[in-house]
């Protein structure tokens, strides 16, 4: 349960550096923080729907 919700915090974290607002000389960086974010929900939304399936298939 414990690793469960540390990967929906991993893909909350995701949402939140998509969305951050940088400072003026840190604004080259917002486009990093994107992928970062983006690659973080796609990931982590994977390996939940893989336990998800392997959870409901294994009985």
């Amino acid at each position: 349960m414990e690793l469960i919700l540390l990967f929906l915090a991993a893909i909350l974290s995701g949402f939140v550096l998509m969305s951050v607002e940088l400072v003026s000389f840190l604004s080259f960086l917002g486009p990093i923080f994107d992928i970062i974010g983006s690659l973080a929900m796609i990931i982590f939304s994977l390996v939940l729907l893989f336990k998800a399936l392997k959870k409901l298939f294994s009985k």
